[in-house]
């Protein structure tokens, strides 16, 4: 197999903090090492680790969560073709990718891997043998630098990317990392990705409980599939937006309201694109490609259908609970659309990473490793995958 995925850093516009910089206010110091580690000295920069789907990530940030790396290596390419990821194809393309992805990562932030302190992974959720490559991968980091190793959990390094202080300050209010004992309003969090989504109360000491859930697909999956109804291209969510932006408006397609829940369904939507599809001579696909405008119009209205059901059951379980903030967070959060009517309904703040930290990525990882070493969580080196873990329960 070649090494055809593309590698992605910062956006131009947002490059990587450079210089000294004066700590911000509310930021926790220096952290201890563990035991586990026998380098001497007090934690400088944490290693982040991400191969739970199709993305090969390293990220770095310091103890106080400033970045200092983040390096993707997107395999989108190479499944487009699939209409999908193909699970034996991510984990060998990541096999080949994470070198040189740790090596970019170590040169955009000007260390040397004496000045990596500990090292996290995510183990779980996701593909088993996507993920079997970055913990085999930081389970070796960690042994022959003799540092701590951290498992966390996508979906929380998802949330907590919202706390990374990329050089322009952090998506939430207030930058202080939650920490055992900690006070403060609760936070309301809507994880949406290709394979969750996901209300969440987040307690300010970072103790999280499942508020709602989707009943079939994520919204991500909903995407997808929609997007290859539509005859676009994989992954949907970027295709749909695309398109969504010069549809013309059309009839409204059905919301799952799931009234006295807060859970979520998207598999009646997806039925009544197909059916609209078929009735506007879209799906199958015509010889020829699919008309654009009636493409665009139905991707206009499945945006929609999706962003009204999210924002709306979002914005009723923050009020209801008392959240004195909401975060969005997942690779469907990069979705404009969505960030900008959740903004527009909420009451209280809305905390939204920049899109190119909603989407998987290293950094985010390292920014919840450090909140778990921040609680003193270390792994041992039994550290195994979990495709199923949960966030809360």
């Amino acid at each position: 197999m070649t090494n055809s995925a593309s590698q992605k850093t910062f956006p131009a516009e947002s490059p990587p903090p450079q210089g000294k910089k004066t700590p911000q206010s509310g930021r926790p110091g220096e952290l201890e090492k563990s035991p586990q580690s026998g380098r001497p000295g007090k934690l400088r920069n944490m290693m982040g680790i991400e191969t739970s789907c199709d993305e090969t990530a390293v990220g770095i940030v310091d103890q106080r969560g400033r970045l200092l790396a983040n390096v993707v290596a997107s395999q989108s390419d190479l499944h487009s073709r699939f209409g999908g990821v193909v699970p034996e194809v991510a984990s060998r393309q990541h096999l080949l990718e994470i070198p040189g992805v740790l090596d970019r990562a170590l040169r955009q932030a000007g260390l040397g891997w004496n000045r990596i302190d500990a090292i996290a992974v995510a183990n779980g959720p996701g593909l088993a043998g996507a993920l079997i490559v970055g913990v085999n991968v930081a389970k070796g980091l960690a042994a022959a630098l003799d540092v701590p190793l951290i498992g966390v959990n996508h979906l929380a390094g998802h949330v907590y990317s919202a706390w990374i202080d990329t050089g322009s300050g952090t998506a939430v209010q207030d930058p202080e990392i939650p920490a055992p004992k900690a006070d403060g309003p609760t936070r309301t969090c809507l994880i949406v990705s290709g394979g969750h989504t996901e209300l969440i109360l987040m307690h300010p000491d970072g103790r999280f409980r499942m508020i709602g859930q989707t009943r079939d697909d994520a919204a991500g999956e909903a995407f997808d599939k929609a997007a290859r109804v539509m005859g676009m291209r994989y992954p949907g969510g970027p295709e749909i937006q695309r398109a969504a932006q010069t549809g013309a408006p059309s009839a409204p397609l059905p919301r799952a309201w799931l009234r006295g829940t807060d859970d979520f369904s998207f598999s009646g939507l997806k039925t009544a694109v197909i059916r609209r599809a078929r009735q506007e001579g879209l799906y199958p696909p015509p010889g020829g490609g699919p008309p654009k405008d009636k493409a665009d119009a139905l991707a206009r209205a499945f945006q929609e259908s999706v962003v009204d059901v999210l924002v709306n059951k979002t914005v009723e379980a923050s009020e209801r609970l008392g959240s004195g903030e909401i975060v969005l967070a997942g690779g469907v959060a990069a979705n404009s659309a969505l960030r900008e009517a959740l903004v527009q309904a909420s009451k209280i703040p809305v905390a939204v990473p920049p899109p190119w930290l909603c989407t998987d990525n290293g950094a985010m990882i390292a920014m919840a490793g450090l909140v778990e070493l921040n609680r003193g969580a270390r792994s041992g080196w039994n550290l195994d995958v979990h495709p199923g873990m949960r966030l809360a329960s």
